[in-house]
């Protein structure tokens, strides 16, 4: 497996994902997902079949699990099923396997750090606030819009023009495609975790370095 670590000026800075990678709500998602499916008529899936179809934008992900074109109108009403099932079991979400001791390990080392989700700007600080991990982050950037579904592209840019980093110095840990897009996109190095939902395949695909947990993806740094 490639390390980061070899390569000239390795990573300084990691920018952190949320869902799927440090948090994880797998069974959540999926709950979600089938409360979606529910609502149109689609029978339920699994964690396997979702990691095959799910891409961004969520959009034309959602036709392709629905099998059908979907509205403005249609498009809306399945953020909200989906949001609304998601939230009732957020409580029942745990942290990924090594956080938060990893995090901690890697701001011991004087390096830093900083977290940039698609979820809800409000409610990722509030529960990464509530789970004690804010004082790891030097920043942490959530959707600011009302509905979500697109790419992490332009928010990664901004992030990182907020923190005044160089993207050289910076990798992306994320856990699906569309991250590694965005880091590919900034200018930032990027190593995948096959925690989330997207398949080991479909991450490798990327010519990014893939690891099965955050330590492994740590290890990749050091």
């Amino acid at each position: 497996m490639t390390s980061l670590a070899d390569t000239p000026g390795s990573p300084r800075h990691i920018v952190w994902d949320w869902n799927g990678t440090l948090l994880d709500d797998n069974h959540a998602v999926v709950s979600a997902v089938n409360e979606v499916c529910s609502a149109f008529e689609r029978d339920h899936i699994d964690i396997d079949e979702w990691r095959a179809v799910f891409s961004r934008p969520l959009l034309q992900c959602y036709e392709r699990l629905l099998r059908r074109s979907l509205s403005d109108e249609d498009w809306a009403r399945i953020d909200v099923l989906y949001h609304d099932a998601y939230r009732e079991l957020l409580h029942t979400c745990g942290l990924a396997k090594g956080v938060p001791h990893a995090l901690e390990d890697w701001r011991e080392t004087g390096r830093t750090q900083s977290l940039l989700s698609m979820w809800f700007h409000e409610e990722l600080v509030a529960l990464v606030t509530h789970l004690g991990l804010h004082g790891l982050f030097a920043r942490m950037d959530g959707l600011r819009a009302e509905v979500g579904g697109g790419s992490k592209a332009a928010h990664l840019e901004q992030h990182l023009s907020e923190l005044r980093l160089d993207p050289a110095d910076v990798v992306l840990i994320g856990d699906v495609v569309d991250d590694a897009e965005a880091a590919r996109h900034a200018g930032t190095s990027c190593v995948l975790v096959t925690t989330g939902v997207m398949s080991r395949s479909k991450l490798e695909a990327t010519d990014f370095p893939v690891a099965d947990s955050i330590p492994e993806a740590l290890a990749l740094l050091n």
